[in-house]
């Protein structure tokens, strides 16, 4: 008989799933993400609760029978949140902790594939996004952009952008998954932003800005798509980086298909020189 165990989602979730399966010798189990809508458990089904020590015990086990690279595929599969690259995972640890030697490498073993296809993925959007995001000035002195990527790549960008902008404060918010980064010159945290609240209080977080002159607010600033005030001075950067791009751009030469081959239309929402495309 199965035995499925849920999980919450997180990397110490899985891993803890990971550690009740050897715990408890759990011959047949299938892991799954908690939808949190089931008013009970089927038999057979197990709600796991996340144990950061036991997530650490297996996940410094598995580290220290790999290479970082392969280390680091795994941890990209996961974060490709593709329906079942749990299970994948698992399989792939096991295999590690049986033959105590990651299978690294090995493209002829279907877990292995599956594994490097899903990082190999999740790299591709994060080299994308790393290109395309455009930050906007949300007040004085912090810059924000949000996001609504393929795969959950925010963990990724930490680094890049860090280094790329050590001496500005931002935040790079990721809408699909609710969750943003923000960083402010020191350090680097994680934050949740509520909407719903900032937009009835008048908030400063930016969208998209509108193209209608009618939408200049009293209070000097302007009002995006979602009713929320961006600082004036964001106009001026816009507008220096939309020319920038026009003096750039030879129209000799457009290529709409090589265009769409390196900027997917899916992408343009990113970009403050297609707004008046979309």
């Amino acid at each position: 008989m199965t035995t499925t165990l849920l999980y919450d989602g997180s990397l110490n979730g899985l891993m803890t799933a990971i550690f009740t399966i050897y715990d408890r010798k759990i011959k047949l189990p299938i892991i799954a993400l908690d939808s949190r809508e089931q008013n009970h458990l089927f038999e057979g089904t197990e709600l796991v609760i996340t144990d950061p020590d036991k997530a650490q015990r297996v996940w410094n086990r598995f580290n220290s029978l790999c290479e970082h690279q392969d280390a680091h595929q795994v941890y990209c599969a996961f974060l490709s949140e593709i329906i079942g690259i749990e299970n994948t995972i698992y399989e792939y640890l096991k295999m590690t902790f049986t033959a105590q030697k990651a299978p690294g490498g090995d493209s002829a073993n279907s877990t292995v594939l599956k594994i490097t296809q899903a990082a190999k993925m999740v790299h591709q959007e994060k080299h994308r996004m790393e290109g395309l995001v455009r930050f906007h000035l949300m007040d004085e002195e912090t810059y924000y952009v949000h996001i609504e990527p393929d795969f959950n790549i925010l963990p990724l960008l930490v680094s890049h952008f860090k280094n790329q902008y050590t001496d500005q404060k931002w935040i790079i918010y990721d809408l699909k998954r609710n969750f943003g980064i923000s960083y402010d010159l020191e350090t680097v945290q994680e934050v949740q932003i509520d909407f719903k609240k900032a937009r009835g209080q008048g908030g400063v977080l930016p969208t998209r800005v509108s193209e209608n002159s009618s939408d200049v607010a009293s209070s000097g600033g302007f009002r995006n798509s979602t009713g929320l005030r961006i600082n004036s001075n964001e106009i001026n950067y816009k507008d220096l980086w939309n020319q920038y791009f026009n003096s750039a751009y030879v129209k000799s030469r457009k290529s709409l298909k090589l265009h769409l081959e390196y900027v997917p239309k899916r992408s343009w929402r990113y970009l403050s020189e297609k707004y008046k495309e979309q």
